[in-house]
């Protein structure tokens, strides 16, 4: 599944440099008092506007993403590497996993905007991981690939602030040279969360300042 990580990193990486922030069909509204295009806060729905196209609105697309440095002694741990990897090689250690550095977001997609199909949404949460280090004994600056975790689902808007979710969510996937075993310190590709697919329910609450 690596291809489909990057895939969306792609358009996530393009919204860092600006593109829209505004009100999307079916995503949350930053203000209670302008609900009158035809979108839905996190609590209330509102209908399709006249401007609204069935297929491809302007507004499909929401999105966010984040950076993330970790300073030495807290490196992101993404449970490729036992925490005393250190005893196998201790600096040279080749289980040397440990993130300095990770980019993260959210993908969400709704191509419809009228209709019963207006409520339902793709969505994708890909977060790649960078970094060298091994537990007590080698902190570095290093931006080495380690890997992706992500998911993706679908999500179909119910009422109230309601919403059901599919997720799917993949394991671990190593880029470059860590994709392969790194000695007796090496975990698996499991990850924190390891292989999954659930049925849930969310629920939102009120309007964001911003």
């Amino acid at each position: 599944m690596k291809r489909w990580a990057w895939i969306l990193a792609v358009p996530i990486l393009s919204l860092l440099a600006g593109a829209q922030t505004g009100r999307s069909s079916g995503t949350p509204s930053t203000s209670s008092g302008n609900n009158s295009r035809g979108v839905w806060s996190d609590t209330v729905w509102h209908e399709a506007g006249p401007e609204d196209r069935t297929f491809f609105p302007k507004d499909m697309i929401y999105a966010w993403a984040q950076f993330d440095l970790s300073p030495p002694h807290n490196e992101i741990d993404p449970n490729q590497c036992a925490g005393n990897s250190y005893v196998d090689g201790g600096a040279n250690a080749p289980c040397n996993m440990f993130a300095r550095y990770m980019l993260s977001g959210i993908l969400e997609v709704r191509p419809f905007g009228r209709g019963p199909l207006r409520r339902f949404m793709l969505w994708g949460a890909p977060a790649f991981l960078f970094g060298k280090n091994v537990p007590k004994t080698l902190y570095t600056w290093s931006p080495d690939a380690i890997g992706i975790e992500h998911s993706w689902g679908l999500g179909i808007y119910l009422t109230k602030g309601f919403e059901f979710r599919v997720t799917q969510h993949f394991l671990f996937d190593r880029l470059g040279a860590r994709d392969k075993n790194l000695g007796v310190a090496d975990l698996g590709t499991n990850g924190p969360w390891g292989r999954y697919m659930s049925l849930g329910v969310r629920k939102t609450f009120g309007t964001r300042r911003w």
